[in-house]
């Protein structure tokens, strides 16, 4: 946690200018979703605090990250109104006016936060992001197929905010002694956007590598929400019944603990991947070519963390062989 409390208005010097100012003394960031990409920003949220010390922070975010962006332990107030609709929308903004604030972080970069931007003229804050017009606007044509990393960092550069550290969420954490799992364990996430099912690996494939994990030793644990990834995890059992189905039972914080003390954790391009190697599991993600490993996948929080990526044109097509060379050539498999 990077601070228990914070002194508004304290002064500090701000670098955007290379001349002596006071900071800001009202902050914005925003970062709406998904959850990797929320995890993803999370050193730059850092970052923001930390060049700031003393500002008041506000995250303007969507509910299911409200209690991430309190654990975090930056942000003074986190406001759960992002995406509103085209009708509610002068309300939001009519908020954002009344915030005053002094800069705002815009880490989304969407068209729907450039909106925003444009909404709040003809007196905007001082805005970084790739709106046009911003005051540290970072175009979209320099975001273009780069990791997302990458990007907030050159981003923020242009604001004076520097030395991003890498998303590691030592502040994340839950109870995950209660699933009382025997170690050593493996982490599956077979899950995925529903509606995009070109990037699952399908769960019979899991169910093939959980035996073949349970074989080694290693107890399979399945990371799943809903009805139906609590289906893939119970397709995953079918086959290999040792395999121990945490489906629709964890919060972020427990994924994170569970990651945490993981022999491996192996998955989709999905959101538990994204937690499990930011907390420092050694992390093996699978993608399809429906999307693109060097824009999004997750990167270690740590020296030493081994965090790779596998990619295949159809992960339908991805054999179990291919995977389980994978851990054995680079994971210390056995």
């Amino acid at each position: 946690m990077i601070r228990a409390a914070r002194i508004r208005g304290s002064a500090a010097h701000d670098r955007t200018a290379g001349a002596a100012a006071v900071i800001p003394a009202r902050i914005l960031v925003i970062k709406l979703s998904a959850l990797g990409d929320f995890i993803q920003a999370s050193g730059a949220m850092e970052a923001i605090a930390r060049t700031h010390a003393g500002a008041a922070l506000t995250l303007l975010t969507t509910p299911p990250f409200e209690a991430m962006g309190r654990a975090i332990g930056v942000f003074d107030e986190i406001w759960t109104d992002g995406r509103p609709s085209l009708r509610d929308l002068p309300t939001l903004v009519t908020r954002l006016r009344r915030g005053r604030f002094d800069r705002v972080y815009d880490l989304q970069g969407s068209s729907r936060t450039d909106r925003y931007f444009q909404l709040l003229r003809p007196n905007p804050p001082p805005w970084s992001g790739p709106a046009p017009g911003a005051a540290f606007r970072h175009p979209q044509r320099l975001r273009q197929n780069r990791h997302i990393q990458d990007v907030l960092a050159e981003q923020l550069a242009l604001a004076g905010v520097v030395d991003i550290p890498r998303p590691h969420l030592s502040w994340l954490a839950g109870d995950a002694d209660r699933f009382a799992l025997p170690r050593p364990y493996a982490l599956l996430a077979p899950g995925g956007a529903a509606h995009r099912p070109a990037k699952r690996w399908p769960a019979e494939a899991f169910g093939e590598l959980a035996r073949t994990l349970a074989g080694a030793g290693i107890t399979p644990a399945i990371l799943g929400h809903g009805a139906e990834e609590q289906a893939l995890a119970e397709t995953i059992r079918s086959i290999e019944p040792g395999a121990v189905s945490l489906a629709g039972q964890t919060s972020f914080g427990d994924i994170a603990s569970l990651a945490r003390a993981a022999r491996l954790a192996i998955g989709n391009d999905t959101g538990p991947m994204h937690i499990a190697a930011a907390a420092g599991a050694p992390s093996l993600v699978l993608f399809s070519a429906d999307s693109d490993p060097a824009m999004s996948a997750p990167r270690a929080s740590r020296e030493g963390q081994a965090v790779e990526t596998l990619q295949v044109e159809a992960l339908d097509e991805l054999s179990v062989a291919a995977v389980l060379d994978r851990l054995r050539g680079h994971f210390g498999l056995e």
